[in-house]
């Protein structure tokens, strides 16, 4: 996942907030902070958020940036900006490209850089002080995005120079930025009169409100909807590996002596493929199902109605029917039912597919005198032993040859330098926030230092589930800034001395997420709102996709893949029963992912606000209604723990993952047409593809590399759905 923390001079705002608080704690800390404030307020001159760092590319200067500098830099950065575009709106000389788009442009860089350092800590190493400063801000950031996207003044200036672009003499990119800010503000209400105008400021600032909320619960929720095992006979079918760590979550929980089974993102959890006890599975499963729907401080139900009642009535004041066709006006596929035709298209195939396996899988439990009906719980233990039966693919017997770092440095990095001509070197001098995360300065193929580049492998309590990237600091040559990127991920860290053996899906989630960060260091762009990953959607995980495949490429595969004891390579007839195994489990895997896309899309094109019931009535309404309401095949997200769209950007979104897989499949077809895995060919995707950013037409770009519009047979076909 591409993280986005949309920042007062783009369409909108998005503070991820992390951490495990009750609502008392929450209020302490807030009232200690204000107190705090009042006493210890640092001066702005000594504040390292409000100059530019002196390390290399301005990576951050974590080892003086303290928790306290945050609110200072928020209060000053806020009110600079203002100026800056009062300044910009009331100047009486004739708007120009310089004094009106560039000069927005480059407004408000110590806001950006404070909020940009804050959301990056706050998603991955948060802290009680930080959560409460999440949720007062979220509004107060808000109104300030408002207070630029609503400026009348300011927006005619914009409206002036789009209408005579053509005649301005200026380069594409120019052209396009301009292109960029008008349809901005144009999403954002700029064309509103004053009294929607101030409705739509309250909506504004009462979303980002219930977002921050919703964050903050979920994590909690996480947190505490762990499952506790006392006796470790019930862990059987576990490696030793993964029972340490339970015991030192469970240690780290203050319950040593037990195990802790600390839960995923996802609804399904990895430890369902191995536990042999049947009513363990089913409670790790609920205990997954159920996290934030406790009726406690941590459930999010109310909130996520309160945020679909919010964002129609957004839409309703734009003019739009729901809020999904307010929001993909600027995406790929432009409107709702583009991006439900595809769905549409994967359902049907995926859910009957998805029915063959449970079939298997049901015959599976009948031979060996189950005596129940397959359940969600059931499904990944099975699955696991029908792979092994069909493909003689056992998981446990990949992951020695996966050990996390080998794979990063000898397989993720390979295959950069592989198609790229990419060089890593760790640089233990620069300072980071966590002693987990490992810092990389990324060279080009000519030598040159491209990127500075951090790693977070590890899960936390503190810290958001799933894996994403996101920027410290973005390329932009106008201001002189090279990229400065963070993955992080949430696997699970190994006891002392033990390695971290991970599954080949981990596997690919390691070269996604990088994938991602290549598309980060190729930037190549003037102005940052353009630049690399600041892309549509539904175009952004096109990159990272497309990465995952080298994972596979023999020359990459046999220089990471190395057993963690003997280092001897991963042996020919396991790889090639991983390759036979690829589309084994697509159907349920299809039918899960497309489920949460269909039901994000149904919270996000309801248009009228008597459709908004209970959570768990409309989800499964929303299911049925379009043939993926399949007992043994959960989504993949469940509508109170759906991180993504009710707080991580991809509101009326998630689709996009499927539309960037079509693009993927059908660019990965020219890769196969044209020699493979070859640095002529990753030159090219490069070229068309990697460092055009959003500074053109991207259905433009994606035909200039493979010479033709997408279609959605490779998609199906590489999904294994059809022949």
């Amino acid at each position: 996942m591409k993280k986005k923390y949309l920042l007062f001079v783009a369409a909108g705002l998005a503070i991820c907030s992390t951490s495990a608080l009750n609502a008392q704690k929450k209020e302490s800390t807030k009232a200690n902070m204000k107190k705090k404030s009042k006493v210890e307020q640092p001066s702005t001159n000594n504040n390292p958020l409000l100059k530019k760092s002196k390390l290399q590319y301005q990576a951050p200067e974590f080892d003086k940036i303290k928790d306290k500098d945050f609110k200072p830099a928020f209060d000053y950065g806020l009110n600079e900006q203002i100026k800056q575009i009062e300044a910009i709106a009331n100047n009486t000389d004739k708007p120009t490209f310089e004094n009106t788009i560039v000069a927005l442009e480059n407004s408000g860089q110590n806001l950006r850089r404070a909020i940009t350092i804050f959301s990056n800590l706050n998603s991955a190493n948060t802290n009680p002080f930080l959560q409460a400063l999440d949720e007062e801000y979220a509004p107060i950031f808000a109104a300030h995005t408002d207070k630029i996207f609503l400026n009348e003044q300011l927006f005619q200036k914009i409206k002036r120079l789009y209408a005579t672009r053509a005649n301005l003499k200026l380069d594409a990119e120019d052209v396009r930025l301009i292109e960029y800010y008008n349809q901005q503000f144009e999403i954002a209400g700029a064309n509103l009169n004053n009294e929607q105008k101030e409705e739509l400021k309250k909506i504004n600032e009462q979303l980002a409100t219930l977002q921050s909320q919703f964050n903050n619960k979920l994590l909690a929720a996480r947190k505490a909807g762990g499952l506790i095992i006392e006796d470790v006979k019930l862990l059987d079918g576990l490696s030793s590996n993964e029972i340490d760590a339970a015991a030192e979550n469970a240690k780290v929980a203050g319950m040593p002596g037990k195990y802790l089974l600390a839960l995923q993102n996802t609804t399904q959890q990895p430890l369902l493929q191995n536990l042999k006890n049947r009513t363990v599975r089913e409670k790790l499963f609920k205990a997954s199902w159920l996290r934030a729907e406790k009726d406690d401080e941590n459930d999010t139900r109310e909130t996520l109605q309160q945020l679909a009642r919010l964002r129609l009535k957004k839409a309703q004041i734009m003019g739009k029917k729901n809020f999904a066709e307010w929001k993909l006006q600027d995406q790929m596929a432009k409107t709702p039912e583009n991006a439900m035709n595809l769905l549409a298209k994967m359902a049907a195939p995926a859910v009957k597919k998805a029915k063959q396996e449970a079939e298997e899988i049901q015959k599976l439990i009948d031979k060996q005198n189950g005596g129940f009906k397959l359940e969600p719980w059931d499904w990944n233990f099975y699955a696991e032993q029908v792979r092994k039966a069909q493909y003689d693919l056992d998981d446990n017997e990949i992951k020695p040859y996966f050990e996390v770092r080998t794979v990063l440095e000898k397989g993720v990095f390979y295959a950069a330098k592989e198609l790229y001509g990419l060089t890593f070197k760790v640089r233990k001098d620069l300072p980071v926030y966590h002693p987990d995360v490992v810092a990389y300065e990324v060279f080009d193929k000519d030598g040159k230092s491209l990127a500075i580049y951090y790693l977070d492998f590890y899960t936390r309590d503190n810290k958001n589930g799933g894996a994403w990237m996101s920027n410290f600091v973005e390329q932009s040559y106008s201001l002189g800034q090279k990229p400065v990127i963070v993955n992080v991920y949430n696997y699970q860290k190994p006891a002392p001395g033990k390695p971290s053996l991970i599954s080949y899906d981990d596997v690919t989630t390691l070269f996604h997420e990088f994938g991602h960060s290549i598309h980060g260091m190729f930037a190549s762009q003037k102005y940052i709102s353009i630049s690399g990953t600041n892309t549509p959607r539904d175009f952004v995980e096109f990159p990272s996709q497309i990465n995952e495949y080298w994972a596979l490429e023999p020359s990459v595969l046999k220089n990471y893949a190395l057993h963690y004891k003997t280092g001897k390579p991963i042996p020919n007839e396991l790889v090639k029963k991983i390759k036979n195994a690829k589309t084994f489990n697509e159907g349920y895997n299809v039918t899960e992912i497309v489920a949460a896309a269909t039901l994000d899309m149904a919270w996000h094109t309801i248009t009228d606000e008597s459709e908004i019931i209970p959570a768990n009535e409309f989800e499964k309404m929303a299911l049925d209604k379009f043939g993926l309401l399949v007992n043994e095949v959960p989504t993949r997200y469940h509508s109170p723990y759906f991180l993504h769209i009710w707080s991580n950007g991809y509101s009326a979104a998630y689709y996009a993952y499927l539309w960037s897989e079509m693009l993927d499949f059908n660019a990965l077809e020219y890769f196969e047409n044209n020699g493979g895995m070859k640095r002529e060919n990753g030159d090219r995707f490069r070229k068309y593809i990697l460092s055009v950013g959003n500074s053109m037409d991207l259905n433009q770009a994606f035909r200039n590399f493979t010479g033709k519009d997408p279609e959605i047979e490779p998609l199906l076909r590489g999904r294994g759905l059809i022949k």
